[in-house]
């Protein structure tokens, strides 16, 4: 049962439903591409708890739904849409993705009485105020590393820094002020969904998971991550490179295990850059030397290095756009 219709698609709130996070992300990449309001993004058991503000016009629920969920939402719900989704392909895989998400629209258009919607355009990297995402992973021995790399590249290069350092949730939010003594760059601790800016460098929470859409907006979802290190680096690396390609630039720093290694092949496919610090100069090397014996870095260095292979590689880039 439909809402009555929206004045515009921006009153239109959403709220996603799936146990995939690729399901999750495609869906809410959708939704910022009809201009809709994301309210939510939530697994299964987040709904039976309840975790979710009421009132929304859709809900996006995937084709797996348990048949409990619909009815914990039917019974509390009024006016709302539910849809029972396909499996969505990676958003690497361009013209399958493109060829599902067409069809999604077209469902939503009818149900909505919205044609427009099948005009409007998934978001293109030229309408952003920034070009490049730079994605720093980190553990032991990270923040300082990072913050000599901080201190080495200008705010004035079109970039947004997301980092993913693996720390104490009680100290995570004194991490801003370590990183920004003897610079300029805006750095905050992600505490809800918003999007990027160029100058900033936000750093992603250890308790709650995000995602990353096409919109150039982090999402923070309810559900924690998965794995022994946190925040998960190799999920986020396999989560940006998917949306942002080319414009992604990933930069493993100084720490321990593996965590990175998860997904590279992948990402290697979406054709972002993979770079780490020089095992040499790093005080845990254990975590950039993983990545150099996987067969997947392109580039090694110190801080200072990497910071200026940086600055180089956009500008390199820019001049050839």
């Amino acid at each position: 049962m439909a809402n009555n219709p929206a004045e515009s698609s921006a009153d239109i709130e959403v709220i996603v439903v799936s146990e995939s996070s690729q399901q999750r992300l495609a869906l809410c990449d959708t939704v910022s591409s009809c201009g809709f309001t994301l309210i939510d993004c939530l697994t299964y058991q987040q709904v039976k708890d309840g975790e979710y503000r009421s009132g929304v016009n859709i809900w996006l629920i995937a084709s797996e739904v348990d048949e409990r969920v619909v009815s914990t939402i039917e019974a509390t719900e009024r006016g709302t849409v539910l849809l029972g989704l396909s499996p969505a392909p990676a958003m690497s895989e361009t013209q399958r993705y493109k060829k599902w998400q067409r069809q999604l629209k077209r469902k939503l258009a009818g149900m909505l009485a919205m044609p427009e919607l099948m005009s409007s355009k998934r978001f293109e990297p030229s309408g952003r105020s920034w070009q490049f995402m730079v994605l720093l992973g980190a553990s032991l021995g990270g923040p300082n590393a990072i913050k000599v790399f901080l201190d080495n590249i200008s705010t004035e290069l079109p970039i947004c820094i997301l980092l993913a350092q693996h720390f104490n949730e009680q100290m995570i939010h004194a991490l801003p002020h370590i990183l920004t003594r003897h610079n300029d760059w805006d750095c905050r601790v992600i505490s809800t969904t918003q999007l990027c800016q160029p100058g900033q460098c936000l750093v992603v929470p250890v308790d709650k998971k995000i995602v990353c859409d096409s919109n150039g907006r982090i999402i923070l979802c309810e559900e924690g991550w998965e794995g022994k290190y946190k925040p998960t680096i190799g999920e986020l690396l396999r989560n940006t490179s998917e949306v942002f390609g080319d414009d992604l630039v990933s930069i493993i720093f100084s720490g321990m295990g593996n965590d990175g290694t998860q997904y590279l092949q992948q990402i290697q496919g979406n054709n972002s850059q993979l770079w780490v610090q020089d095992p040499a100069v790093s005080p845990c090397a254990s975590q950039p030397q993983a990545i150099i014996d996987a067969g997947f870095c392109q580039f090694t260095g110190t801080p200072e290095q990497l910071a200026s292979k940086l600055t180089d590689y956009v500008t390199e880039r820019l001049s050839h756009d």
